[in-house]
């Protein structure tokens, strides 16, 4: 090599950082004349100090006329493990039935029963999700009819974020 030659730093030629691992987020829209209301990540609801269970029912045209029974009775042999002497037609029976027929109504594919117990009340909480948002509003009838089989409160709302239909009702057992 001639003396008057330049000497290239052995790091020659320079290194490039690697690529980010993921890519970048890219700016969300903006809507022009309305609201931009923050959405932050849904909350697992955690059941403390009860007991709980929960099922999952298919509600297709082939299973629709045997799920309401198949849940009440779940739920009566849930309640039977937890130590309550109940006969087959219990007011939660009839109303967890009656609950799951109205969210088979809504035409969705599935539906959930959750049920949780109130030891020092005495009190259960069914509630019935329809994992489908139904365009036709609740009708009262159904909380009255609920009320009416011997449910101490009854209610029913649409879930904003995700559209199931959730029913619930309070009985005592």
């Amino acid at each position: 090599m001639p003396p008057d030659a330049e000497k290239w730093p052995p790091s020659y030629p320079p290194r490039t950082p690697p690529p980010p691992k993921r890519p970048v987020e890219p700016p969300r829209p903006e809507r022009q004349g309305a609201e931009v209301i923050a959405v932050r990540p849904r909350a697992r609801v955690r059941i403390a100090n009860r007991r709980a269970g929960n099922w999952t029912y298919d509600t297709g045209a082939w299973a629709a006329h045997s799920t309401p029974a198949r849940a009440a009775q779940a739920v009566l042999d849930r309640l039977r493990s937890w130590g309550y002497g109940l006969p087959d037609q219990h007011p939660v029976a009839v109303i967890t039935a009656r609950l799951v027929r109205a969210a088979v109504a809504d035409g969705g594919r599935r539906a959930s029963v959750h049920l949780a117990d109130q030891d020092l009340d005495g009190q259960v909480v069914v509630l019935v999700l329809s994992h489908q948002r139904s365009g036709v509003p609740e009708d009262e009838r159904l909380l009255r009819e609920v009320t009416g089989l011997g449910a101490v409160a009854a209610g029913t709302e649409d879930g904003p974020e995700d559209g199931a239909r959730r029913r619930w009702a309070v009985v005592e057992v």
